[in-house]
């Protein structure tokens, strides 16, 4: 029925409230520039990257270079002296935020289960972060271990949630066809407006984050337990 599962990671895989992470994660990276950029300055740049990365629709730019390119305007400080510490923060320390994050034990139990299909499986998180930052995530999910087709990240993605652009770039890079994919996630915007690339979604209500849009609407939905069922069938 389907060939290519496209699956989100926080909220869904993964515990994550973004509400009370997102604030620690940037003050943690702002504490660790602290000795280059005032971190309330720091703080403001970051926010505005990561704004900029969000509304871009250049498919010449790596979701990256648009985040670099807005944070470092007004910096004084260079690409070169920024890059370094920026791979130390995620590869040494932002592993700490991990006490943010809650492992659901049935996140893998649904990966082992798709892996023993014929399945091709994406890691389809907003790609808003390194790939570093998204392995980490991936662990703490206890889903770390398995050989994705495709993570999207902001070195290699152009676009992020919630266009539908997003879901075409994945169609592209994997050339498959959408009606043999279905997104999962707990997101009723940035996950389900997968619909508009014409790809079926599956709605996990877990950790339901529902923004009050009527515009998009699941194909199917239930709770990880009912996805665990949902696989077994495909």
């Amino acid at each position: 029925m389907y060939h290519t599962l496209l699956f989100d990671l926080d909220g869904t895989l993964l515990e994550l409230d973004m509400r009370v992470f997102v604030p620690k994660y940037i003050e943690a990276l702002s504490r660790h520039f602290s000795s280059l950029v005032e971190p309330a300055l720091f703080s403001e740049h970051l926010l505005q990257g990561v704004r900029a990365m969000v509304l871009n629709k250049n498919p010449r730019m790596t979701n990256e270079e648009v985040f670099l390119d807005h944070f470092l305007q007004n910096l004084e400080i260079s690409r070169d002296e920024l890059m370094p510490q920026l791979n130390d923060f995620y590869h040494n320390s932002f592993c700490d935020l991990a006490i943010y994050a809650r492992q659901k034990p049935l996140a893998r139990t649904i990966m082992q289960q798709v892996f023993s299909k014929p399945c091709s499986v994406v890691i389809a998180t907003n790609p808003v972060f390194p790939r570093a930052a998204i392995m980490h995530r991936l662990r703490w999910a206890g889903v770390n271990d398995f050989s994705y087709r495709l993570v999207t990240s902001y070195e290699i993605m152009h676009y992020c949630k919630p266009h539908p652009e997003y879901y075409e770039e994945i169609l592209q890079v994997l050339k498959v066809h959408p009606r043999d994919c279905l997104m999962i996630g707990n997101d009723t915007r940035d996950d389900l407006v997968a619909h508009k690339a014409g790809i079926k979604t599956f709605l996990v209500h877990d950790f339901l984050v529902d923004r009050g849009d009527q515009a998009h609407h699941a194909d199917y939905e239930g709770t990880l337990e009912d996805l665990h069922a949902f696989i077994q069938k495909l």
